[in-house]
């Protein structure tokens, strides 16, 4: 995939780092405020730690008091070690805190990015685990996935278990390579052919521009069936939908649809964007299953202004 230009420098790109002082205490000082910033300086946007981080990080890590449904980690795994995956990695915060999860276990963390930030990455995440592996992987770039998939899947028992996706739906001109890379690792020869273990799909989100965005959402929802992660703050709160409120970006958990294998991916990026070829068919489609978890969130909020 070429982009027109330097997805990491925008035009007109004025953004300072994210102030995670209470948020990312443990993280260290590769990703507090003095370190985004010189980052930015260097690497654009990927040098700086997004919102939607922060709600998957409470997930990957929840403080005292919070729970989750479904868990990030599966406490009764059916395999003995899990393959991560991480797309458009920017800084690496996420990728800290798997790889602190999963410290006592046998997974491998694989940590991608355009191949000008894997500098970042070695920098941030050298102290990490030896289980932690960083690699280039442009969206889009099916050779870099290829690559990734003859030097760590080929040949051996195991396959991508788990993609991680945090912050990554925001320009337009990146919605279909994302997408298509997306189509590319969750089919074999990435994943179990048996279907026997089931890749899991776990993505992160804050609504920035919906005009812009919610087109991802109604073509990835064709080949992808997803729902968001429930949470509650504390042992006598009620479960909530992450995305229901500002404070909790959404996390979405997805898993491709077996029949979707049979589809042709179209080539061309507006025709994957239209639903070309979602449902073995060549005529333009949509999937309504964002726009709707977006209205029952406006019916929660409408219930609580009533009670």
């Amino acid at each position: 995939m070429t982009y027109a230009h330097n997805p990491n420098f925008p035009v007109g790109l004025q953004i300072k780092p994210l102030d995670i002082s209470n948020q990312f205490l443990e993280s260290g000082w590769s990703f507090d405020a003095s370190a985004q910033k010189d980052a930015i300086c260097k690497y654009g946007i990927a040098g700086r730690v997004w919102e939607a981080a922060f709600a998957l990080k409470l997930y990957i890590n929840p403080p005292p008091g919070w729970s989750f449904e479904p868990r990030f980690l599966d406490p009764h795994p059916d395999q003995s070690s899990r393959l991560f995956v991480e797309l458009g990695s920017g800084s690496g915060v996420i990728s800290h805190y798997i790889s602190q999860a999963t410290k006592h276990t046998k997974d491998t963390l694989l940590v991608t990015d355009l191949p000008e930030i894997c500098p970042l990455l070695e920098e941030n995440l050298r102290r990490n685990s030896e289980r932690l592996v960083i690699r280039p992987l442009s969206w889009g770039n099916a050779e870099e996935a290829w690559q990734i998939h003859s030097e760590l899947i080929s040949g051996t028992d195991r396959f991508l278990t788990h993609v991680v996706c945090s912050d990554l739906v925001y320009f337009p001109e990146l919605l279909s390579p994302l997408l298509r890379t997306l189509l590319q690792i969750s089919a074999p020869p990435f994943i179990n052919p048996t279907f026997s273990t089931p890749q899991t799909i776990i993505i992160s989100y804050k609504i920035r521009s919906f005009a812009k965005e919610s087109v991802f959402w109604s073509a990835f929802g064709l080949w992808f069936s997803f729902y968001p992660v429930l949470y509650k703050a504390h042992a006598s709160s009620s479960w909530a939908r992450t995305g229901s409120t500002e404070d909790i970006p959404f996390i979405f958990i997805a898993h491709r649809r077996s029949e979707s294998l049979c589809w042709v991916v179209p080539n061309d990026d507006q025709s994957l964007l239209q639903g070309v070829g979602a449902r073995g068919t060549s005529t333009p489609k949509f999937d309504d299953t964002f726009e709707t978890l977006l209205l029952m969130s406006v019916d929660d909020d409408d219930d609580d202004d009533s009670s």
